[in-house]
């Protein structure tokens, strides 16, 4: 009686052991397939490790773990990179109460004489462009200072004498004696930048010398009446890389340690943005400060404002407007400078410029470089829509004499 079961165990055994020989046979058939589908591994030899490494590890962590490339930009044009303190002496307007008869009668005429001074001192940067000793800076760093020293990164102090100044692009020159054989900061182009490039921002911000701050490009083409400033005319570069009061005036550098443009300005109502002359203009009005000390600026002499149809129907649609606007692209003139080459030709209030030389211009950003790029004395054939009419204008450029 016991056979039948045993027998029917003997067949269950089989069954299982059949099953898992089939697996086996299946799984070892995969092993032999897969390899065959995917790419062979790298060989690793001995001396070959590195190679390995490389593969691994991604662009952005080489980056992040290594500053290997930083140490290096810095290396190459610390030396050229300068500090400048500057005087002035500045006086005080005496108190009229002090002109009275009766007051100078009581104290005398040489108290009223006695007129007040006060010292003020500033701190920027700069870096040497030529090895005569040739300092490109910003303009606001030397304007109007009686005494500017200039330090060297190996502690030498020189006497600074300012060659040029341009308020416009807020760019200088100072030159130093110090012989012939300085260290020169390699200029870079800033034509090649690109958003997301590395910036190197070296400087003396805050009395802090030779501090070296990381970050990347921003933005590109920052308009000066975007950034805030609108008396100056330039585009400026955008940047993350911590730029303080004490940074103006020096370089701003991609990774290779070129310079790419010089750190000119904040917001004092951010963080972490900052804006940087770019060098190809710099390099531009340097050449001519050094030849002529000045650099000669055409204007028209126009307040204006980019006029969209947006904004035009904000505006018309106001019933306390005194004005009703053309809905139409350009640039609308809100004040016209007397005397200047706009009010000669005609140019009024409320005018929207349509094109210039047949070009059409639709910001105030495009006016303006299109003046900036022209020549002194260059006649520029302008159309504005005044009211539902168009005219042709011609407007002859002059010189900027204030860039106030």
């Amino acid at each position: 009686m016991r056979f039948p079961k045993i027998s029917r165990s003997l067949r269950q055994l089989s069954t299982h052991v059949l099953a898992i020989a089939l697996g086996v046979v299946l799984a070892v058939s995969t092993l032999q397939v897969l390899p065959s589908q995917a790419e062979p591994a790298p060989t690793i030899t001995a001396g070959d490790t590195s190679n390995l490494i490389a593969q691994r590890q991604s662009p952005a962590s080489a980056a992040i773990g290594s500053t290997s490339f930083v140490t290096a930009a810095v290396n190459r044009v610390g030396s050229a990179v300068v500090r400048i303190d500057t005087e002035r002496t500045i006086t005080r307007r005496v108190d009229p109460f002090m002109e009275d008869p009766f007051f100078r009668r009581f104290f005398g005429d040489g108290f009223s004489q006695q007129m007040p001074s006060e010292q003020l001192r500033g701190l920027g940067s700069g870096f040497i462009i030529d090895k005569s000793g040739l300092v490109l800076t910003n303009a606001h760093v030397v304007d109007k200072a009686d005494k500017v020293t200039v330090r060297l990164k190996d502690g030498r102090t020189f006497e600074g004498k300012v060659q040029g100044i341009d308020e416009v692009t807020d760019l200088a020159v100072v030159k130093i004696n110090a012989g012939n054989d300085l260290p020169v900061a390699p200029l870079g182009s800033s034509t090649n930048v690109q958003v997301g490039d590395w910036a190197i921002a070296v400087g003396n911000p805050l009395g802090f010398d030779n501090t070296v701050t990381l970050g990347i490009v921003s933005t590109l083409k920052r308009s000066s009446a975007q950034v805030g400033i609108s008396d100056k005319r330039l585009d400026f570069i955008q940047t993350d890389a911590a730029i303080n009061p004490g940074n103006s005036g020096g370089p701003l550098l991609n990774g290779l340690g070129e310079v790419i443009g010089i750190n000119t300005a904040i917001r004092p109502d951010a963080m972490g943005i900052g804006f940087a002359i770019p060098i190809d203009k710099a390099k531009a009005i340097a050449a001519q400060l050094q030849r002529d000390g000045k650099v000669a600026h055409p204007y028209l002499g126009v307040q204006m404002l980019t006029l969209t149809p947006d904004l035009a129907k904000q505006n018309n649609t106001d019933p306390n407007s005194p004005i009703q606007i053309p809905e139409i692209n350009g640039v609308f003139v809100m004040r016209v400078v007397p005397n200047s080459p706009a009010a000669s030709a005609g140019i009024r209030r409320g005018d929207v410029i349509l094109q210039v030389d047949g070009k059409a211009i639709t910001s105030a950003e495009q006016l303006q470089n299109v003046v900036e790029d022209s020549r002194l004395g260059q006649v520029l054939q302008v159309k504005v829509q005044r009211g539902n009419q168009t005219q042709q204008l011609s407007i002859r450029t002059a010189e900027l004499q204030n860039a106030s």
